[in-house]
């Protein structure tokens, strides 16, 4: 099985390429570092090596707790930390700068993942959520390089979906040295699959704490939105959810709201703009860096790294990702700040944290956009059931702190 998956790679080698030109029309930064998806690197290792593997925005930034816990633990060694994407990337560099080496992560041909760890010779591995790659998971192991699936969720969908390659998965689970499991269901889910030692930790997202200068700069924020505005935000918005959430919101009785709209991915900013161009809504570009006007309706966020500061300037937050099958993004930042939180339908990627937040009575899940629009309306011009779920958001968020440090003590555990 695993040789047919080689040989389908292959095969697919120029369909790759063929990806990178493409995305790279849209986000210039794909066809920077090419020779690093091949295992080929211009960085040279400056110290022992701790690897953390986070594919893109959302494990990158839930990776920093536990990144700066190694730092910490480990002094005398490096952080590398790779990606699949430019704006994972980016997003790294944004939280660390010079402090961690940042690089691609090889597509997952033999060659070029050996290069890879020949290369670097982390002195273990840690893979962020549900990356399975089974070339290099096999290479790991043939040099004795433990790596670790942290965080690792796996919904009953790609439960289903992984299930089909049941031999490939199975040899490839079987060859992390641990995992950290979010829940009990995705522990589950894994060992069925294949995992062996498999510990329930909790989600490290929990202990992401908001960063005061991201708070300090939601206030200068908010000043500029208008004080007396009621704000909607709506975050990390995925394709068609924009256009429904705009008419959806047409009759919403908050007067003089103002809704912020901060596309999942910055490649699609643009794309928005047009579309509230079209429809004729009067907006701003967060970029403008200027006051809102009294007339404009859309804050169009077309920043990165400033999530935080939009939830700190909002009076409630929608999680995108929701309204239509997509599964969800995450709700635990907007928690943190204390807001809160509505959330569609789709929540398959999140499924325990939204479950527990709607109990804890920080969120309430809405079956279409007509209900979102409502409940919007509604704590928009109730401020104290706001207050009361903008508290149970925080206690939410503190009630689930500490999967960073049980993470940490199963890997100090397997290295004694």
């Amino acid at each position: 099985m695993r040789r047919l998956y080689t040989i389908t790679l292959y095969l697919l080698l120029p369909w790759a390429l063929l990806h990178l030109l493409l995305r790279a029309r849209r986000q210039p930064g794909y066809l920077r570092h090419v020779a690093e998806r091949f295992g080929y690197y211009t960085l040279v290792p400056e110290a022992p090596l701790i690897w953390v593997h986070a594919v893109s925005v959302g494990e990158t930034r839930a990776a920093e707790p536990l990144v700066r816990v190694l730092q910490v633990r480990y002094p005398q060694h490096r952080i590398l930390l790779t990606h699949m994407t430019p704006t994972g990337r980016e997003t790294g560099e944004t939280l660390y700068g010079g402090r961690v080496a940042r690089c691609y992560l090889p597509y997952d041909y033999p060659g070029a993942v050996a290069r890879f760890l020949d290369h670097f010779r982390p002195q273990f591995g840690i893979v962020m959520e549900t990356e399975i790659w089974p070339n290099l998971i096999r290479a790991g192991r043939a040099r004795s390089i433990p790596l670790y699936l942290v965080n690792a969720r796996l919904s009953e969908k790609s439960y289903v979906g992984y299930r089909r390659f049941g031999g490939l998965v199975r040899e490839s689970l079987a060859g992390f040295a641990a995992v950290a499991a979010q829940s009990e269901g995705d522990a589950r889910r894994l060992t069925a699959l294949g995992a062996r030692d498999v510990h329930v930790t909790g989600n490290v997202k929990f202990d992401v704490a908001p960063p005061l200068e991201q708070l300090e700069l939601g206030q200068a924020l908010r000043r500029g939105f208008g004080e007396a505005r009621p704000v909607l935000l709506a975050a990390s918005t995925r394709e068609g959810e924009e256009v429904l959430l705009l008419e959806a919101l047409e009759g919403i009785a908050a007067s003089g709201m103002l809704t912020v709209i901060v596309p999942r991915h910055p490649q699609r900013f643009d794309e928005v703009a047009r579309l509230l161009e079209a429809r004729g809504v009067r907006y701003q570009r967060r970029s403008a860096n200027a006051p809102t006007a009294p007339d404009t309706r859309v804050v169009l966020g077309d920043s990165m790294g400033e999530m935080f500061a939009y939830y700190a300037a909002c009076d409630v937050a929608f999680i995108g990702g929701s309204l239509l099958p997509l599964g969800g993004q995450n709700l635990i930042e907007a928690c943190a700040v204390g807001k809160p939180v509505l959330i569609g339908p789709s929540i398959f990627n999140f499924t325990e944290a939204v479950e527990l937040a709607v109990q804890a009575g920080a969120a309430i899940q809405v079956p279409d956009p007509a209900a979102l629009a409502r409940e919007a309306g509604r704590l928009l011009q109730d401020p104290v059931t706001a207050r009361r779920m903008s508290q149970a958001a925080l206690a939410f968020a503190n009630a689930h702190r500490g999967a960073t440090a049980r993470v940490l003590a199963l890997i100090e555990l397997k290295h004694q």
